[in-house]
């Protein structure tokens, strides 16, 4: 399986981005997918998830009511909607698709295929 992560870039506070990430060599209907960034110096961090079905999402707290996961299962393609950006939200941005065996969204240890990153750089 392998996940290209695209449309990071350096914005100002405030901006929007979208980024999305194609899987390939498997099959994306059946992977939830998870969003991550890492920042320099920081732990990775949970961002948002999204079942298989899309129906259900989940948020880290720093980006609830700004940031939108969805995807699509046609295109194997998930996506990030980014807006009202801040500089703490400077980071690399990686998707991931998750284990089927249960666990927390926001646990990254329960994800097993990584795409490469995307840097999103936000100035004040």
């Amino acid at each position: 399986v392998q996940l290209q992560a695209s449309g990071g870039g350096l914005v100002q506070a405030g901006d929007s981005l979208r980024l999305s990430c194609v899987v390939s060599g498997g099959t994306f209907s059946s992977y939830a997918m998870g969003w991550f960034r890492q920042a320099p110096g920081e732990e990775r961090e949970f961002v948002a998830a999204i079942s298989r079905s899309g129906g259900i999402t989940y948020y880290g707290d720093p980006v609830k009511g700004r940031f939108t996961i969805s995807r699509d299962n046609a295109k194997n393609t998930v996506h990030l909607q980014m807006n009202r950006l801040k500089p703490e939200d400077t980071a690399v941005y990686y998707c991931a698709t998750k284990s089927p065996a249960p666990g927390y969204y926001s646990d990254y240890a329960r994800y097993t295929n990584w795409g490469q990153g995307t840097q999103v750089t936000v100035s004040s």
